[in-house]
């Protein structure tokens, strides 16, 4: 349904809000109900002009870690809830940040409670931070809540960096190694080719096969940058659907050492996730639904929709999620014990730290291993040019 922005006083002072509803008659009946006193509403815009888009600054994961610890320690001291909003909207170093904060604050004082007007930002408020709140509102431990949610966002933030930084010394050494074949390739091969054009003998296959790419990348780059974007697209396109997101998913979970790194970072992910939704009062079964929903792999998500399945027919976490196969003997014990003892929550957490620590593990080992690979095939590919390039030579010679 559409959005309508509106605006009404509270205590001398106009606010602006927004309201969900069919059309402009419902919305300013639904307004009624909430004793909010409008005569007109407005659509709101759908899209943000090109201008806005382009001026729009980003949201990044510290922000809202920044938001969250600053929330809780004024929820502590006791401030109200829109004195804390209106405090944290104006001081926002992002100003995009800041009006959805101020935006949030408007709908608390016509009458909505927190978690519902953080779910009209899913793109800053997701589905875990808007459940935890609401956990938090219902049980009177709105601080508490907070900063658990603060620990969990720098600790998910922190998993992925240790994920990117593995992926950023590869990508810097097949940059170079395409720099240096391509300049190889256009500015030193065509004057052997000059040389040997002279010659009249038949080059060797090496020297042939050197020379065609060498054709290729002066007459037909184009061609070649079209290719790489048409399989970039094609990836995207094929992993956009259901089953294609499932088979590049499962393969990438049986692909050597980057695989391994992958269920590690599933595993911590899903047990900081469940370990920290358990223990801020949110029901297992919707704790479980959203550890699904936010696993980032479907191999994954699927076995925690089989498990919640096996829950509801009065079976526990450890033994359904161990018959799907995904997760470590030793994780599916330790969630048994934790079940066992009555402590899951703090059993999770336990397991997720001790993953933490196990990624950055498999982050070096990673690192470690592509550093010679990469290095050997750098060193393969501008070898086979350069012996390719010097066979028609010593064959001139042995003619001679």
């Amino acid at each position: 349904m559409p959005f309508y922005t509106y605006k009404t006083t509270v205590k001398g002072k106009t606010v602006e809000g927004e309201v969900e509803a069919d059309d402009e008659k419902n919305a300013i009946a639904l307004l009624k109900q909430q004793n909010i006193k409008v005569n007109k509403v407005k659509k709101k815009r759908e899209g943000a002009s090109l201008w806005e888009s382009m001026n729009k600054k980003p949201i990044k994961g510290r922000d809202i870690v920044i938001f969250t610890r600053q929330f809780s320690t004024m929820v502590d001291a006791g401030l109200p809830l829109v004195q804390c909003l209106d405090i944290l909207g104006k001081q926002s170093d992002n100003p995009t940040f800041g009006d959805i904060t101020l935006n949030v604050k408007s709908n608390i004082e016509v009458g909505g409670n927190l978690s519902d007007s953080m779910r009209r930002h899913p793109e800053v408020f997701d589905t875990l931070f808007c459940n935890m709140v609401e956990a938090g509102e219902a049980g009177g431990i709105l601080d508490v809540i907070l900063r658990r949610l603060a620990d969990y966002i720098e600790k998910a933030e922190l998993l992925k960096k240790k994920v990117k930084s593995a992926m950023v010394y590869p990508g810097v050494i097949v940059t170079v190694a395409v720099g240096v074949v391509a300049f190889l390739m256009v500015f030193v091969i065509p004057s052997f080719a000059t040389m040997f054009s002279g010659g009249g003998a038949e080059l060797p296959g090496p020297t042939q096969i050197v020379m065609d790419v060498s054709d290729l990348f002066r007459e037909k780059w184009m061609y070649m940058i079209g290719t790489v974007f048409g399989l970039f697209f094609l990836t995207k396109k094929i992993y956009a659907t259901e089953r294609g997101n499932i088979e590049i998913d499962r393969f990438a979970l049986k692909v050597p050492v980057v695989g391994i790194l992958i269920r590690k970072v599933s595993v911590a992910k899903f047990t900081r996730t469940l370990g920290t939704l358990i223990s801020s009062g949110v029901p297992l079964i919707e704790a479980m639904d959203i550890c699904a929903r936010t696993s980032g792999n479907k191999i994954v998500e699927f076995a925690i929709l089989n498990t919640i399945n096996a829950i509801k027919e009065g079976e526990t976490i450890a033994a359904p999620l161990g018959r799907e196969g995904v997760f470590p003997p030793m994780v599916i014990q330790m969630i048994d014990v934790g079940e066992s003892a009555g402590a899951l929550d703090s059993m999770l957490v336990k397991i997720a730290d001790f993953y933490d620590e196990e990624v950055d593990t498999a982050v070096e080992a990673l690192t470690s291993l592509m550093e010679p690979m990469l290095m050997v095939f750098l060193g393969a590919i501008v070898g086979f040019i350069v012996v390719a390039m010097y066979l028609p030579i010593f064959k001139m010679g042995e003619t001679i």
